[in-house]
């Protein structure tokens, strides 16, 4: 028997500054679930795995190298492991990394 188990995790999480919440964790991937509160920033920092974001809600900019790219609602952008970047909200943002 198939069961399923509901979980609300990206609905109930907090737009307070920056909020991450590990949604799967296994051998093969990694799913985070991000808030960011207007105007917050999730700071300079690199992934050890290629990564792919979804933006669920809001709008953000993405800074890659010399780059700023803007996001918004039900955008997409994959980009490189060890590439130093950063992200801002410009509203109560939320979205995935998929690494």
């Amino acid at each position: 028997m198939y069961t399923t188990t509901i979980d609300n995790t990206i609905a109930n999480q907090a737009f307070d500054g920056l909020q991450i919440q590990t949604l799967v964790k296994n051998q093969k991937y990694e799913v985070l679930s991000i808030s960011l509160e207007k105007n917050a920033i999730f700071p300079s920092h690199e992934s050890n795995e290629d990564a792919h974001l979804i933006v669920l809600q809001g709008q953000l900019v993405f800074y890659i190298e010399d780059h700023s790219i803007h996001l918004m609602q039900q955008q997409e952008f994959s980009f490189p492991k060890h590439t130093e970047h950063w992200v801002e909200a410009l509203e109560d943002s939320k979205f995935l990394i998929i690494r």
